[in-house]
């Protein structure tokens, strides 16, 4: 089954370049079924990649899923063309009244700053409020998932004497109960990083409310979900490209910043091969969101949500 998006919409050609099925919004309309309504609060600079990678995941699935952008009002991305975000984009006041069967929350590069002075912060309080009565269940991403761990559980984040930078491998936590989230999923497995803090297993332990499933020697506690399936947390970036961290890393090289290549990344001296070793498990993550915690639970009636 396909994603439904814009034809318009850069994405729409990138993916159906690559053989992804994707659906216009006029075909779309002409089903007779009840898609998945799946929401992103997009945070990162980068709209247009960072849209296409969420967007080459959902579409993985066996579900008719329509997808909707949004963007803070209180803080506008001078990464992305304005007439980008007016077109594909709405606001949180656009949609507020609205209910959703699952939605993303990204990453932001403002992890080095404290919640409470990130321009949107009051902003994205009323979008976490929001989720708890709108939306099935929120997927929070990097510092979204540092964010919404410290809004609602009061967890905090703590700074790295060196960037968590690279490919890391990860250990998933196996204690007789099976985990729709996690099946299928290797005892061990990779997942991209790219951050300045870290969330502790031990701050989350405590938290009667949390379960940690997947945890890295290197990059702390990776995969955690709320006892109730509506909140799930990954403080790395499944959802990146081949060549994300690359890019990355040579805008950083390119601004002067000390910068170490990423770990367990390139394979040549040179830095230009690259080993890419996480699409399976990020594929397989999100069809198991989708299908177990958002499509299997979700009201056929979404004004139910």
């Amino acid at each position: 089954m396909p994603i439904v998006i814009d034809k318009d919409i850069p994405a729409y050609k990138i993916l159906t370049d690559e053989k992804i099925f994707v659906m216009d919004k006029q075909r779309a309309v002409s089903q007779e079924i009840r898609p998945i309504e799946i929401a992103i609060l997009n945070l990162m600079p980068t709209k247009e990649t960072t849209e296409t990678q969420f967007m080459r995941l959902l579409s993985n699935s066996p579900l008719q899923v329509n997808v909707t952008l949004i963007r803070t009002a209180s803080y506008v991305s001078t990464h992305v063309d304005k007439s980008h975000l007016d077109r594909f984009y709405k606001s949180f006041d656009e949609i507020k009244h609205s209910k959703f069967d699952g939605m993303i929350i990204t990453g932001a590069p403002v992890e080095n700053m404290a919640f409470e002075k990130v321009a949107y912060w009051k902003e994205l309080e009323e979008i976490l409020d929001w989720t708890a009565t709108n939306v099935t269940s929120t997927l929070f991403i990097c510092w979204g998932a540092q964010a919404a761990l410290h809004y609602f559980y009061g967890i905090k984040k703590h700074p790295l004497k060196e960037k968590c930078f690279g490919i890391f491998a990860h250990q998933r936590v196996r204690d007789g109960v099976a985990e729709p989230l996690m099946r299928g999923i290797s005892d061990e497995f990779h997942m991209p990083h790219s951050r300045h803090t870290i969330i502790y297993a031990k701050d989350i332990l405590h938290v009667n409310e949390l379960k940690i499933l997947a945890y890295s020697k290197r990059a702390g506690a990776s995969i955690i979900k709320s006892t109730d399936n509506r909140r799930v947390f990954v403080t790395g970036h499944m959802e990146y490209d081949r060549l994300t961290l690359k890019h990355e890393y040579e805008r950083d090289l390119a601004a002067g910043k000390n910068i170490k290549p990423p770990v367990n990344y390139f394979t040549d001296g040179a830095c230009n091969e690259v080993k890419m070793n996480w699409s399976s498990t990020s594929n397989l993550f999100y069809i198991n969101w989708l299908n177990y915690y958002v499509y299997q639970v979700t009201p056929f009636d979404i004004n139910e949500v």
